[in-house]
């Protein structure tokens, strides 16, 4: 599935690349929502962006985690596009070496990290983690159907 994955966005879809710098996840996640509202302005819709908007801000974060933590960090680049099914799958891409992998369990309360991956692995229809992209690092893209979950 990792070939559908990278493939760039068709039309009326979009990519947005920025700097490895925490401060950017908040437009990143923006872009999503905007769009997503932009396309889709159904109650079914509303719960579609919000999910999409979550899973979007988990994976934006950890792609910048990861690059800011990598040797030489370099600019994270996210796609957004619509399914032929109508569903909609979001990828990210980072250089930074390494695989998410979500943790055995639901960390304890007082933890502030670790709930990423497993919220993405609730609410997204499917996911996954590429390493045969263009150049370094890996692709992580997850699809949310509409009405689903």
């Amino acid at each position: 599935m990792c070939a559908v994955a990278v493939l760039p966005p068709l039309g009326g879809d979009f990519s947005f690349t920025f700097p490895p710098d925490i401060r950017w996840v908040r437009s990143a996640r923006e872009a999503v929502r905007t769009a997503l509202a932009a396309r889709d302005r159904s109650p079914e819709g509303e719960d579609l962006v919000e999910k999409t908007t979550l899973l979007t801000s988990e994976v934006v974060t950890n792609a910048v985690v990861a690059s800011l933590n990598s040797v030489r960090p370099s600019p994270v680049a996210l796609y957004a596009a619509w399914t032929p099914a109508g569903a909609v799958r979001v990828s990210v891409h980072d250089s930074a070496p390494g695989v998410p992998q979500p943790p055995a369990g639901f960390p304890p309360p007082e933890d502030e990290h670790g709930r990423g991956l497993l919220l993405i692995d609730l609410y997204a229809s499917d996911w996954g983690v590429c390493h045969h992209t263009p150049g370094p690092g890996k692709l992580v893209w997850f699809t949310i159907a509409a009405g689903l979950r």
